[in-house]
């Protein structure tokens, strides 16, 4: 023991402090074993925590006689290599966030609660001669069975329980029935896919002329980095060129991470992967369990997979082989974490891409104004892909004046015969709106009362089916009410448009057409996304109605009619990125129509038709539109021209929360601004969220670096301020939201 105190362990805790802690070695360690990226159990106050071991000092640095001991080491080898450990570190810095918060956000869940590393013991399943020759009516009356069984003879390798319970919801009762019929068995772990296997029931489709310009140009320069912004039309054929690059990855014994921006993305893109490659293929993401998730963390980590297919979450996943990264639809909101360590994962992807040299790839079919600002400096590789595969034709947009029209629950009449006409064709109509419920508003037609959150600025939502008022915003409820509150009315009326309530509008309309409703309302039940898209596909569906949800990924070979029922909601906004955000989300429902060889056309109803957004977006894409967009930031010397830190305070006293605020804005212009612009405070676009008030300083700088500079020295200083104990805030760097 002697010796071990002059060893001295510099752990990183997650709690909101942002420095490391020191502790003596627990007994009986192997101070040979003591390496950066190792898990360790330590006292900290009355609780215990899981911390990650940064370095290794000695006890000549420090006075080690008032230093507790480690409690335990919990691995025998680091869970992150020095090249993660470097990558965090960037992190905490840029972001200016603890320390102890950025290095557990690395692992799972499981392990950040100090579960072993060592794998539970999987049960392997394969299908019996019996199983693979029975047909499917043999099990009409046992719909779980029939599931599991088509499930299992889709999938040409041996399943674990774990991957089936991926699948699966309630799988064990109807896998022990499907073996009791000699349907199925129990066999071996089936052994690690030769990598240099890579093709399995598909070949690669023949690239055209420029899905092999990209293929090529990536491909020739895999041993180092760069990154390739790949702009494809939807339907151009992005995720092809995506497949032929890892297979060339994969034949150099490497390793592949594709990040997605929704968790429906997921299961489709898992399956197309797994048509194409021999390999074992991972998925990560928050519907799976706490040890799914591990499971496939491990796997990377120790190099067992070559590829993983995650959303935000799965960034930080160790890779000992890498050699490829790509986001999918880069531009998405979805990749920035709005909650605790804010950071996006496009931009730590592309600096965790620069530190392994290797490339990563950014695909969107609308790419971000930030993204097309650095093609223009010469960071990024732009390569096009102006064209859908095959012979399917761009769908072409028109706008639909509804000023003065008769509506029909939001449908105009115009609109109603284009929908006809696509359905007497036998062809599927594709309907969006971004609002889920029946009505965005309750009003009383006597006395204007309105119902509102008590705990939110906001209205509550009308959701007519479970017969609640709802706040989209806290997740309050109540019942809907029979009479008015304020006058005791009856006349009681929905104000505005929800998909609920068009739903019902399209079962009067078109009785004869089987309609569904894609939200987050209609999805909630695990499978049940799955179940309508596979209906939908089938052709068991007329008519597709749904939120953002439907807005990208999705392939629809039938949809010949898109509608946006009201693109004018996004036309006005006091957040500079919304201009950006609408005419990404037209673009990419817009490409949900004529994906296929039928011609597809996008209406979009709005009363405003002479918008300059909407006109630019028709009548020369979104090119141009961006185009124009960029020369209004730059005018306005907004990001990308500029760099931004939003700070933001919550507290339940109004004055609270403002006073931190000033404070802090007093600080700044009390030390230097180097030349900073200081906005605010103010309070924020939604001033009460869930019972407390929100307020927003907004940091600028024409400079990155200047900025930084400033946040260096502001953020000991605001721990400081007596306010700052009383409220709750935060740091957003380069925000996204200025919600």
């Amino acid at each position: 023991m002697n010796s071990s105190k002059k060893i001295i362990l510099s752990v990183a805790i997650p709690i909101p402090l942002n420095h490391l802690f020191d502790y003596l070695p627990p007994d009986n360690c192997n101070l040979q074993q003591l390496k950066a990226g190792l898990r360790v159990k330590v006292p900290f106050g009355k609780q215990t925590k899981i911390a990650v071991l940064i370095k290794i000092k000695t006890g000549d640095e420090c006075d080690i006689s008032k230093l507790k001991q480690a409690e335990a080491i919990l691995d025998a080898e680091p869970l992150l290599s020095s090249k993660d450990i470097q990558l965090l570190n960037w992190a905490k810095y840029y972001y200016h966030h603890p320390i102890g918060d950025v290095f557990i956000s690395a692992f799972p869940t499981a392990l950040r609660k100090g579960k072993s590393t060592e794998p539970k013991s999987s049960t392997y399943f394969q299908l019996t001669a019996t199983g693979k020759a029975a047909d499917d009516s043999l099990l009409h009356n046992a719909p779980k069975q029939l599931a599991l069984l088509k499930f299992l003879k889709s999938q040409k390798n041996t399943l674990s329980n774990v991957e089936i319970a991926t699948h699966f919801k309630l799988w064990r009762a109807p896998l022990k029935a499907l073996i009791n019929k000699d349907y199925v068995r129990t066999c071996n772990a089936p052994g690690i896919s030769d990598q240099n296997s890579l093709i399995t029931q598909q070949t690669s489709l023949t690239a055209n002329a420029q899905q092999l310009t990209a293929i090529q140009s990536i491909t020739s320069q895999l041993d180092q980095f760069a990154v390739y912004l790949l702009e494809g039309v939807t339907g151009s054929g992005k995720t092809e060129v995506y497949l032929q690059i890892i297979e060339k990855v994969l034949a150099r014994n490497q390793q592949v991470l594709v990040l997605l921006p929704e968790i429906t993305l997921t299961p489709q893109l898992e399956a197309r992967f797994k048509q194409r490659f021999a390999v074992p293929i991972e998925t990560y993401h928050s519907q799976h369990s706490e040890s799914q998730r591990q499971s496939a963390w491990l796997a990377m980590q120790k190099g067992n997979s070559p590829i993983m297919l995650g959303t935000r979450s799965a960034l930080f996943t160790p890779m000992p082989k890498a050699g490829l990264i790509i986001l999918d639809e880069e531009h998405d909101a979805s990749f920035k974490q709005q909650e605790g360590f804010r950071f996006s994962a496009r931009d730590v992807a592309i600096v965790r891409a620069k530190m392994l040299n290797i490339p990563i790839i950014l695909g969107s079919a609308t790419p971000s104004l930030e993204s097309l600002y650095n093609v223009d400096k010469k960071r990024y590789q732009l390569l096009r892909l102006p064209h859908r595969a095959g012979n399917a034709t761009p769908p072409r947009l028109a706008l639909l004046d509804i000023r003065n029209q008769s509506l029909q629950e939001g449908l105009s009449p115009q609109l109603i015969r284009d929908i006809q006409r696509t359905l007497a064709k036998k062809e599927q109509v594709l309907l969006f709106l971004n609002r889920r419920g029946f009505a965005p508003t309750l009003i009383c037609h006597s006395c204007g009362w309105v119902a509102q959150c008590s705990r939110c600025d906001a209205n509550l939502v009308v959701h007519y089916q479970q017969q609640k008022l709802r706040c989209h915003h806290c997740a309050c409820e109540q019942a809907l009410p029979r009479q008015c509150i304020a006058c005791k009315s009856e006349e009681l009326k929905p104000l505005g448009l929800g998909t609920e309530r068009v739903e019902s509008a399209l079962h009067y309309l078109f009785p004869e057409h089987k309609s569904v409703r894609l939200d987050r309302d209609s999805t909630q039940r695990k499978g049940a996304l799955d179940q309508h898209l596979a209906a939908i596909n089938q052709g068991q569906v007329d008519i597709i109605l749904g939120t953002q949800m439907l807005a990208k990924g999705h392939h629809f070979p039938n949809v010949t009619l898109v509608v946006l029922l009201d693109v004018d909601s996004g036309l006005f906004s006091i957040d500079f990125h919304a201009p950006e955000r609408l005419a990404q989300l037209i673009i990419q429902v817009a490409g949900r129509a004529g994906r296929a060889e039928k011609k597809g056309r996008v209406i979009m109803q709005t009363r405003q038709p002479e918008h300059p957004l909407l006109n630019t977006l028709i009548l020369h894409g979104y090119q141009a539109f961006a185009k124009a967009a960029l020369a209004e930031r730059k005018s306005a010397e907004l990001p990308p021209y500029s760099y931004q830190a939003l700070l933001r305070s919550t507290s339940h006293e109004k004055d609270s929360a403002f006073e931190f605020l000033l404070a802090v804005a007093e600080l700044i212009n009390s030390h230097t601004s180097n030349g900073t612009l200081v906005l605010g405070p103010v309070a924020a676009p939604m001033a009460k969220r869930a019972g407390q008030f929100r307020y927003q300083l907004l940091l600028q700088h024409k400079k990155r670096k200047q900025l930084h500079l400033l946040l260096n020295w502001l953020m000991p200083e605001i721990l400081k301020l007596k306010q700052a104990r009383k409220i709750r805030w935060s740091l957003d760097i380069d925000p996204i939201d200025l919600y």
